[in-house]
């Protein structure tokens, strides 16, 4: 239950920042800033509100990833996209292993890493038609309602 709770709280850092930042046109840095100290404030706040494990991560995987949101507008990555990247994100923030320990930035350098993998994925996937095809038919096949079956 706790993976779920900071899958969604990833989730929303990496879409709400960059969502805040379209949308009320403020910059990236100051979108990820003002919903982070809302998010930590809370917790600091409410520190009893949730088991220690969760109040103790949920702020640092919010504010890891809204470090995804912060991607250009000029990149069209589309929200779905920093919604895979921010569940990227959290599992790799959770199965990290002790490489980032003592370095600063491990923070960012694993939202960049989550990012730079899901849009590598998607333009691999998209950009040949056959593996393309393949997927779409897939989808077709078990995905979509077939009246046949």
């Amino acid at each position: 239950m706790h993976v779920i709770i900071l899958l969604l709280s990833s989730i929303l850092g990496s879409v709400l920042t960059y969502y805040f930042s379209l949308r009320f046109k403020q910059s990236a840095v100051r979108s990820s800033a003002l919903l982070s100290l809302i998010v930590g404030l809370f917790f600091y706040s409410f520190p009893d509100l949730l088991p220690a494990y969760l109040t103790r991560n949920i702020p640092v995987v919010f504010f890891g990833s809204s470090f995804i949101g912060m991607v250009s507008s000029e990149a069209k990555v589309g929200y779905f996209r920093l919604g895979i990247a921010g569940v990227l994100f959290c599992g790799l923030y959770i199965y990290k292993s002790p490489l980032f320990d003592g370095y600063g930035g491990g923070l960012g350098a694993l939202a960049f890493i989550s990012l730079l993998a899901t849009m590598g994925f998607s333009e691999v996937v998209f950009k040949h038609s056959k593996i393309k095809d393949i997927l779409l038919d897939l989808r077709k096949r078990y995905l979509m309602d077939n009246d046949d079956r």
